[in-house]
């Protein structure tokens, strides 16, 4: 065998060693778990220092945008090219022979990267020219090693990515079950059932945790005080206020309840929210005390849904009080008001997420609407008449979501 044809042939063997060689490397390193960062520095050696490629630019879909993953020899050239614009509609490995965009004239090949027909990167290579602007031979013959080596990377990045992403949402979850769990320590386990008074609650969440609130607190067997709240916003932001927010509410109510001071608790409270929500986020609140003796109910209602009491014949309003809590640092003015209750009035405290819930033809469900359920069934049980509301609720939207975090507080008085 002739010495030249005898070298070409070592040469060709050398160099499928190495290709193996590089592949075992590759998927060794994926199967021992390395990082994002360790995989580009073996894919890096292996173009720059064994294949001799000497500018690159390697551009990935992460998310939906288009990020440069590694580049070298390209210094400020990556950041002039529109991966959509430029190179989205290429499917094949392709010579870069003239380009509008002056950056993307610059490299000479285009290898794109594509599972299941999708794009997931696109390699640029550049000064591979042998000699008065043809590309090296030699370089064009291991395109499809340098596709099918990228490709392996590119399939084990988003692999490695999308399980990090789930590991991150799992533990998000168990982050949001713990958080829920302890938002439904928030709210009250035992509500009254006897000859004076009846309370129920039903809170629907639109996420896992909300920032709808409800409390009850027996101060003595002659007097209660009761609230509902809502943040503005949702989720954890919401929902992080609204239970400082009740922690600061019990401890006033614990500590004062000999002398308590409605005007008095809604300052205090309104500066505990504006301390918190650093004027982020705002609350509305309405609370109540009751005497079972003098059968007298005082309130302050600020900013919240009015909530409705039927009193003997008549229906009313609870609009009495101020503007809601972490509006401004001073509330400029704070009105109690007051009614006797009638035997066997009825009174429902909501959130607006009740009321504002839309149907497919985005009518809202309305107080008129609520009111007129209430009418007409005040004369069951407190918690049948909540699961009623309810149940009208889920009949009023159909297959829609609910969207907003919503609750209801209903008391009977005796």
């Amino acid at each position: 065998m002739p010495e030249h044809k005898l070298n070409s042939l070592l040469e060709k063997l050398e160099l499928k060693e190495f290709k193996l060689n590089s592949l075992l490397e590759i998927t060794t390193a994926i199967n021992e778990n390395f990082s994002i960062d360790k995989l580009l520095k073996i894919y890096e050696y292996i173009l720059r220092e064994q294949l001799g490629i000497t500018k690159l630019a390697l551009f990935n879909n992460d998310n939906e945008e288009w990020n440069t993953l590694l580049k070298y020899g390209a210094r400020g050239l990556s950041k002039k090219i529109n991966v959509t614009n430029d190179l989205l509609h290429i499917k094949e490995i392709t010579v870069i022979e003239s380009s509008s965009n002056v950056a993307l004239n610059t490299f000479n090949i285009v290898i794109p990267v594509l599972h299941k027909e999708l794009p997931l990167a696109f390699l640029l290579l550049g000064d591979l020219q042998e000699s008065e602007g043809v590309v090296n031979n030699t370089t064009v013959n291991n395109m499809p090693f340098i596709q099918t080596l990228t490709n392996i990377i590119m399939v084990a990045i988003e692999n490695k990515r999308f399980a990090n992403k789930s590991i991150q949402q799992e533990l998000t979850n168990k982050e949001l079950e713990v958080a829920a769990q302890m938002q439904a320590m928030l709210l009250p386990d035992h509500l009254p059932s006897n000859n004076r008074i009846e309370v129920g609650a039903l809170y629907e969440s639109l996420q896992l945790i909300g920032g709808d609130y409800y409390d009850f607190i027996q101060l003595n067997n002659e007097e209660y005080v009761f609230c509902i709240a809502d943040v503005s916003g949702k989720g954890i932001p919401a929902a992080m206020l609204m239970s400082n927010f009740q922690a600061n509410l019990r401890a006033n109510v614990k500590y004062n309840h000999h002398q308590l001071s409605m005007k008095d608790l809604v300052i205090e409270l309104n500066k505990n929210v504006n301390y918190a929500a650093q004027g982020e986020k705002f609350i509305t609140f309405f609370f109540g005390y009751y005497n079972c003796t003098t059968r007298t109910l005082k309130y302050i209602n600020a900013g919240h849904n009015h909530p409705i009491l039927f009193n003997g014949e008549t229906t009313e309003d609870l609009s009495v009080g101020c503007i809601g809590l972490g509006m401004f640092e001073e509330i400029p003015n704070i009105e109690v008001g007051e009614t006797q209750i009638e035997p066997n009035s009825l009174l429902i405290c909501f959130t607006d997420g009740l009321v504002e819930l839309e149907n497919a033809d985005e009518e809202q469900f309305e107080t008129e609407r609520l009111t007129k359920i209430i009418e007409d069934n005040k004369h069951l049980k407190i918690n049948d008449l909540n699961k009623l509301i309810f149940l009208e609720l889920d009949r009023f939207k159909g297959n829609l979501n609910y969207l907003d975090d919503t609750a209801i507080l209903s008391c009977r008085f005796f």
